[in-house]
C-alpha cells in the first residue's frame, strides 16, 4: 500500500488509537530486580557509579525486596558481598554465606516473592575470576563442581531458581545434575547463555567488587563481535537443561534477543546492564535527556527485541510509572 492510499498517521492521531495498535506492552511483571547483600548490620551503601543503588545488610535487603513486591514486581536476583575472599571463593557455597543468609531472611518475610540467585565465583574468589586459576589459565573444569555446589547452597538456602553467569562450559549440566540428585528438580536454572566480554559491566564491578586482579575474561565470555556463537551457546545451555536463557548485556545486543528468541524454544531473560544504567543516569544528571522517558524507551525496546523478562536496576522505578 501506498500513498495517499494508505495514511499511517491516520492511527496516530489521537492517544486512544495509540494504544489500541501499540505492538509492545511492557509490564511489572516484565521486570526482575538485582539486590546486592553485604555483610554486617543497618547497612545502606550508596554505589557511586550507580546513582539510586546501594548496597544492602541483610536486615536492610528485605526492606528493599518489600518495596519490589508491594510494586507488582514478581522476582529479585541477588548477588553477595562476602566477609573474605580466596583462591577458590569458598564464601560463595558456605552454608553461612551472605547470599545464604539474605536468602532465608527474604524468603522468612516474603514466601511469595520470587528469589533468584546469581551462581558465580568473581565476588568470592581474590583474584576475581568466574573459576579456579592454575597459573594465569582459568580451569574450565575445576571450576564446576563450585559452582554446582554454590547453587546447591542456594537452593538448600530458599532460592526459586539460580542463575549461573561464569560462563564456564557445561556448567548448566553439572548444576542441573546436583540439583535433580538432592531432589530439588523443580528449581529452574536461568542461564547466563549469551554473556558478552563487555565494557558496560564496569560499575558492577565496583558494586560487587569482582573486578579481575589480572588479565580480563575474554577466554571465557563472549567476544562482542559475534552472534552465530550466541545462538550455539544458547542451544547448548537448552539441550544441558536449561529453563530460561539470558542475553547480557540488552541494550548493545537487541539483535542477539531477537536471534535467540526466534531461534531457541525456552524463554528469555536480558540483563539491563550496570552501565546502561549508568549512562542514563548520568546524561539525566547532566540535563541532556529526560531520564524517565528514555529509561521507559530503552525498557520498551529489550521487550520489543523479544525478552520476556527484563533485570534491571530501573525496576522500582519502571513499575512506578506503569502502576500510576
Amino acid at each position: 500500500m501506498l500513498f495517499p492510499d494508505y495514511r499511517p498517521r491516520r492511527l496516530r492521531q489521537t492517544d486512544a488509537f495509540r494504544r489500541m495498535i501499540r505492538e509492545t506492552q511492557l509490564g511489572v511483571d516484565d521486570l526482575i530486580l538485582p539486590l546486592f547483600a553485604k555483610e554486617g548490620k543497618d547497612i545502606k551503601e550508596p554505589i557511586p557509579s550507580m546513582p539510586g543503588q546501594f548496597r544492602f545488610s541483610v536486615n536492610k535487603i528485605v526492606d528493599e525486596a518489600k518495596k519490589a513486591y508491594e510494586s507488582g514486581i514478581p522476582a529479585i536476583m541477588v548477588f553477595g558481598l562476602p566477609d573474605k575472599k580466596d583462591p577458590l571463593g569458598t564464601r560463595a557455597y558456605a552454608k553461612d554465606g551472605i547470599v545464604q543468609k539474605a536468602v532465608k531472611e527474604i524468603k522468612n518475610k516474603l514466601p511469595e516473592l520470587a528469589l533468584i540467585t546469581d551462581v558465580c565465583l568473581c565476588q568470592y574468589t581474590d583474584h576475581g575470576h568466574c573459576g579456579v586459576v592454575e597459573g594465569h589459565i582459568i580451569d574450565n573444569d575445576a571450576t564446576l563442581d563450585l559452582l554446582a555446589r554454590t547453587a546447591l547452597s542456594h537452593v538448600k538456602a530458599g532460592a526459586d531458581m539460580v542463575a549461573p553467569s561464569d560462563m564456564m562450559d557445561g556448567r548448566v549440566a553439572e548444576i542441573r545434575g546436583i540439583l535433580d540428585d538432592n531432589n530439588f528438580s523443580n528449581i529452574p536454572i536461568m542461564s547466563y547463555a549469551a554473556k558478552y566480554c563487555s565494557a558496560y559491566y564496569g560499575p558492577f564491578r565496583e558494586a560487587a567488587d569482582s573486578a579481575p586482579q589480572f588479565g580480563d575474561r575474554r577466554t571465557y565470555q563472549m567476544d562482542p563481535a559475534n552472534s552465530r556463537e550466541a545462538i550455539r551457546e544458547a542451544a547448548m545451555d537448552a539441550e544441558e537443561g536449561a529453563d530460561i536463557i539470558m542475553v547480557k548485556p540488552a541494550l548493545p545486543y537487541l539483535d542477539i534477543i531477537c536471534r535467540i528468541r526466534d531461534e531457541i524454544d525456552l524463554p528469555v531473560a536480558a540483563y539491563n546492564v550496570s552501565g546502561e544504567y549508568a549512562m542514563i543516569k548520568a546524561a539525566e544528571k547532566m540535563g541532556w535527556v529526560d531520564g524517565k522517558k528514555v529509561m521507559m524507551e530503552t525498557l520498551t525496546a529489550i521487550k520489543r527485541a523479544g525478552a520476556e523478562m527484563i533485570l534491571t536496576y530501573f525496576a522500582l522505578e519502571a513499575a512506578e510509572i506503569i502502576n500510576n
